[in-house]
C-alpha cells in the first residue's frame, strides 16, 4: 500500500511540474521587420526571442559582472542615450583604468549585421561578446569564470528557468540572451523613417542636405541602414601610436590595409566621437575631412574624388543627418537599466 501511494504522489509531482513549466513557458517575441526593410542576416530559429530571454539579456548587459573586477559593464562603452556607444572620450576605457585601442561602435540594427567589430574579426552576433569579456584591455575575464559567478547567484538561477525551462547557466545560454536583447535594439522611428513613411516632410534644407547625402555618401552608408556592411579606407591616416591597420589584421590582405567597417550613420548626433579612434568630436569635422580628401592609392573608389562642397552645402548636409535621430529609440524604456 505504501508503494502504491509513493507511486501516486510522483505521477501527482511529475503532473504539476509538467503544469508549471506549460504555464512558464516563456513568451514568443514577434520581431518586426520594418516596412521597406530587407531581410535581417541572423538566423532567429536558431535562438527565438523570447519576453524573457530578452530581459535575461537585458540584465547580463547591465551587470558589471561579466568582467574580472566586477566594475565594467557592456553598457559601460555602450550608452543607450548615445546610441549605445560611450561618450566623453574617443577609445573605450576597461578594467583598473586601462585605456582600448578602438571607439567603440554603436548598437542598433544588429540583426542586418554579417560582421561585427571595425575589423569584422567577430562573423557572428552569438559570439561578439566574448571579445569584450577576453580582452585584457575591457572586462579580462572568461565566459568560464562568468558562468561559475553567476551560478552562485538564485537571481540569475531564477532568470534562466524563465528563459530556458531550467536553471542550467551555461556559457551559450549567456551569449544567446545577451544576443535576445541587442537583436531588439531597433532603430527605425527618426525623422528620416516618418518621411519615408510619408508621415512627415523635410524642410528645404533637410532635402536638399538628402539629395547632397545621396550623391556623396549613399554609396557607402546605404538605406535604409545607413551602411553597406563592407570595410573601407575612408583617408584616415594611420595613428602611429595606435598601429591599428583595420581588416588587414583579420585578413592578411594588403589590400585591406586601412579598412574598417562603415558605421551606421543612425542617431549619429549622439554618437561622438566619431572614426574608429575617435578622433573626431564634430560632424562638421567629419564632412571638412569628406570635403578635403585627397586622392591616395589606399582610399576607397567611392572616395578618390572629394565632395567639394560650400559652407551652405556642408551646413544642409548635417541637416539631413540630424533627421536620423529617433529619439523613442533613445530613451526607449524597454532598453534601459533594469530596476
Amino acid at each position: 500500500m505504501k508503494s502504491k501511494y509513493t507511486f501516486i504522489i510522483l505521477i501527482g509531482s511529475v503532473l504539476v511540474f509538467s503544469l508549471a513549466f506549460t504555464f512558464l513557458k516563456p513568451t514568443p517575441i514577434y520581431f518586426q521587420i520594418p516596412k521597406g526593410w530587407p531581410k535581417p542576416n541572423y538566423d532567429f530559429s536558431k535562438n527565438p526571442l523570447t519576453e524573457e530571454g530578452f530581459q535575461l539579456g537585458r540584465q547580463l548587459f547591465y551587470d558589471p559582472i561579466l568582467s574580472k573586477d566586477s566594475t565594467i559593464s557592456c553598457a559601460s562603452c555602450h550608452l543607450q542615450a548615445t546610441g549605445f556607444t560611450h561618450v566623453d572620450h574617443s577609445l573605450s576605457h576597461g578594467i583598473d583604468g586601462k585605456i582600448g585601442t578602438r571607439n567603440s561602435m554603436t548598437m542598433m540594427n544588429l540583426a542586418w549585421s554579417k560582421s561585427f567589430m571595425w575589423d569584422g574579426g567577430v562573423n557572428h552576433l552569438d559570439v561578439q561578446a566574448l571579445n569584450p569579456i577576453n580582452s585584457s584591455v575591457e572586462m579580462n575575464e572568461t565566459l568560464a569564470n562568468v558562468v561559475l559567478k553567476l551560478r552562485k547567484s538564485d537571481k540569475y538561477k531564477s532568470l534562466f528557468f524563465a528563459a530556458f525551462g531550467d536553471e542550467n547557466i551555461t556559457g551559450q545560454r549567456i551569449l544567446k540572451a545577451l544576443s535576445q536583447f541587442e537583436l531588439m535594439l531597433i532603430s527605425s522611428n527618426s525623422k528620416y523613417d516618418k518621411v519615408m513613411r510619408k508621415e512627415a516632410v523635410f524642410t528645404n534644407q533637410e532635402q536638399n542636405g538628402y539629395q547632397l547625402f545621396k550623391t556623396n555618401c549613399a554609396s557607402c552608408h546605404s538605406e535604409p541602414l545607413f551602411t553597406n556592411g563592407n570595410f573601407e579606407n575612408n583617408g584616415i591616416p594611420l595613428d602611429s601610436t595606435l598601429n591599428d591597420i583595420g581588416r588587414q589584421r583579420i585578413t592578411e590582405k594588403t589590400e585591406d590595409y586601412l579598412k574598417f567597417k562603415v558605421p551606421t550613420l543612425r542617431n549619429i548626433q549622439f554618437t561622438n566621437p566619431y572614426m574608429h579612434d575617435g578622433r573626431f568630436n564634430k560632424l562638421t569635422e567629419v564632412i571638412k575631412h569628406y570635403n578635403s580628401i585627397t586622392n591616395n592609392k589606399n582610399v576607397s573608389k567611392q572616395l578618390k574624388k572629394s565632395m567639394n562642397l560650400t559652407d551652405n552645402e556642408r551646413v544642409d548636409l548635417v541637416a539631413f543627418l540630424l533627421t536620423l535621430t529617433d529619439h523613442e529609440f533613445l530613451f526607449d524604456k524597454r532598453f534601459v537599466y533594469p530596476r
